[in-house]
């Protein structure tokens, strides 16, 4: 059995010049391997290519190099068996308005050539809260339900790897912490999970392994711990017995306020120790009645990478 859920070596892909629009090269050779039962965060600004590299996946893009593999089959040589050993969840919330969910999940199923015997409708849609909404027209449903729709369909086929792209957009907080833990369950259950999300925080608290695309490139592939380990700053966070009105100015040391009131001071340890940083909010009067640190950040790294 393949060690990798996807593979990518040396794919490209390049838009044609339409018209006045210039001719863009989206994707410029991304070697990629997403192991198998992870859960796997790529991530990038807009524009970057990562709905490209999704797109390929999908059989939606054709690429114009290299080579793309899904739970072992070739895009190319095996589409059909490809294609079944994957499900997409899109960024956009494209549902029939005038289809029940039930009718949606049994029609994705038939296009997958599931039995009827073996279907999981009811299952699904239960684990997605949308058991209530079965014979409800798609077009009364809140923008969070679709998406949960969304997440639906792409398991319909029962996949290996199920990717989500942007899952949690116009979501509230409830319906974003019920669909991680459905799919913390699924990643428990051995399907592996891809991921692309513009919450940084949720990529840091979820995935393994995280790859940074730019511009076509990739930037970095790596645990979630290894990339945060290249940011040697640290923040201690700290609660004046007194309210501060500003923040102090510190020899070599970031200083600000945050919005619940608290001083926060940028510090790199390998430079300077904790103890010193105490000694100066000392020498400047700052009473402390509290304090905390905190590590580097994953919006740190991709602010450092993609910069």
């Amino acid at each position: 059995m393949q060690e990798y859920a996807l593979q990518a070596k040396g794919l490209t892909k390049t838009y044609k010049a339409v018209g006045p629009t210039a001719a863009k090269q989206a994707l410029k050779g991304i070697d990629l391997a997403v192991p198998r039962g992870s859960i796997f965060g790529l991530l990038g600004p807009n524009g970057a290519g990562k709905s490209t590299f999704i797109n390929i996946l999908a059989g939606m893009v054709v690429k114009s190099g290299g080579m793309a593999e899904i739970w072992g089959f070739d895009i190319d040589k095996n589409p059909r068996q490809a294609r079944a050993s994957i499900g997409i969840v899109p960024q956009e919330l494209s549902i029939d308005p005038f289809f029940t969910p039930r009718e949606i999940m049994d029609l994705q199923a038939g296009m997958y050539g599931v039995p009827k015997s073996q279907r999981r409708t009811l299952e699904i849609l239960t684990a997605m809260g949308l058991d209530d909404k079965l014979d409800a027209y798609a077009r009364t449903l809140s923008g969070g339900m679709r998406r949960r729709l969304l997440v639906a369909k792409a398991l319909v086929h029962n996949p290996p790897v199920l990717v989500l792209d942007e899952p949690t957009a116009g979501v509230d907080i409830e319906l974003r912490r019920q669909l991680w833990d459905y799919v913390l369950e699924l990643n428990k259950a051995g399907v592996t999970i891809v991921l692309t999300t513009h919450y940084l925080e949720e990529a840091e608290k979820l995935c393994d392994t995280i790859a940074i695309i730019d511009q076509g490139e990739l930037r970095a592939c790596d645990s979630t711990q290894n990339l945060l380990a290249q940011i040697d700053n640290k923040t201690l966070l700290v609660r004046s017995a007194s309210p501060l009105a500003t923040a102090p100015s510190l020899n070599g040391l970031d200083a600000k306020l945050t919005d619940d009131g608290r001083l926060a001071v940028t510090y790199n340890p390998g430079l300077i120790p904790a103890g010193a940083v105490i000694a100066q909010l000392n020498e400047h009067g700052v009473e402390i009645a509290d304090l905390d640190t905190r590590g580097a950040e994953l919006e740190n790294v991709f602010l450092k990478l993609t910069s």
